[in-house]
């Protein structure tokens, strides 16, 4: 691949900001986003009985250059977020602010340019590419929208320097998705990201799918695409240990709202929600001299049904701290005296996977 092609696109997009430039300006604010599906009965005259609160009042923002991840359960919302983000779904209330333009109240024409803006790599890289197209066409769609991004003459060539710059060879360039093994196709998705210069992409679990060792080579790839072109990503994830290798901040969801917010260090090294604390003590030890070390945590009962959420705090009914309070009012997600925020009535910070467990 030409260095000068790719140092010339980051050149162009003004992106010279370091990993985790915690201080660089806020691209992303979402404020107050709530999505609900409806739930509807019968077959020819459909009635809403109900909603899923799929996403229900989360605030985040995303700095220049930065990584935050948002971790919980399946179900929780996660992915949901994600498809709200790219203008996929369209949320019932609540603001995505994007440079300062809401990105809720935008027209077609500037949703169009939006989404040049914001990119998404979907979980699933065997549903995520059209089988019936080549992989040249599949990376380079995109500027049959956004022509102006690659001119006509040289699309080969790009699509090529993208392919090698993932780390697949320029020539498959003619091959179909059912060829490459599922790392392979994930680089695919990757290279289609980067196709249009985003200055956010939306990783939506794009590692839950892969084996252990093509994980690491995908995430390497991400931080280093990231250090290239001063990409800021929202990486969405159940796995926590992959969330702290590639995250400056982290979020942690909880049946469509984020129950704890903080830099990488304070969510893992000191959690105060206990939702938080059992999820950190299910992650598995790889040092066999710590394992016994670890504060294990068991939850009782299941998750509670989107649609029927609990009243007050929403992990009350499985949480071993619940008094009266919780069933009566909802947690501001505050910070209570552990440095960073956490909606807790009764939040404490705790040692669950010892400090030398990095």
């Amino acid at each position: 691949m030409s260095d000068a092609s790719y140092g010339s696109i980051a050149a162009s997009n003004g992106r010279e900001a370091d990993r985790g430039g915690r201080g660089g300006e806020t691209l992303l604010e979402i404020r107050d986003l709530k999505k609900y599906f409806p739930l509807t009965q019968g077959i020819l005259f459909k009635r809403t009985i109900g909603q899923v609160r799929a996403v229900d009042g989360v605030n985040l923002s995303m700095r220049r250059g930065e990584t935050v991840g948002l971790v919980g359960e399946s179900g929780c919302g996660k992915s949901t977020v994600s498809k709200l983000l790219v203008a996929l779904e369209k949320p019932t209330s609540g603001s995505i602010v994007y440079k300062g333009r809401d990105v809720t109240t935008m027209n077609s024409r500037q949703l169009k340019e939006y989404r040049r803006e914001v990119q998404i790599i979907f979980q699933d890289p065997y549903a995520s590419l059209n089988p019936r197209m080549t992989v040249g066409d599949i990376v380079a769609e995109g500027w049959a929208v956004h022509a102006d991004v690659a001119p006509r003459k040289g699309r080969l060539q790009r699509t090529q320097e993208l392919l090698d710059r993932v780390g697949l060879n320029p020539d498959y360039v003619n091959r179909y998705p059912h060829q490459f093994s599922g790392g392979q196709r994930q680089r695919i998705g990757i290279a289609r990201a980067l196709a249009l210069r985003p200055e956010i992409i939306v990783c939506d679990e794009p590692v839950s799918a892969l084996d252990v060792s093509v994980q690491a080579q995908v995430v390497n790839l991400l931080e280093d695409l990231q250090d290239e072109f001063g990409l800021s990503y929202l990486f969405i994830a159940h796995d926590l240990s992959v969330v702290r290798h590639i995250s400056d901040r982290v979020a942690v969801m909880y049946l469509g709202s984020i129950v704890e917010e903080g830099t990488d260090q304070q969510v893992y090294a000191s959690p105060s929600h206990p939702y938080t604390q059992a999820l950190l003590s299910s992650v598995p030890l790889h040092e066999p001299a710590l394992r016994g070390q670890k504060d294990r945590i068991l939850l009782q009962g299941d998750v509670p049904s989107p649609a029927d959420p609990p009243s007050g705090c929403r992990f009350r009914t499985r949480c071993w701290k619940a008094q009266d309070i919780c069933a009566t009012e909802a947690p501001a997600l505050v910070d209570r005296g552990q440095g960073h925020p956490s909606a807790c009535h009764f939040a404490e910070a705790r040692e669950v996977v010892p400090v030398d467990a990095e």
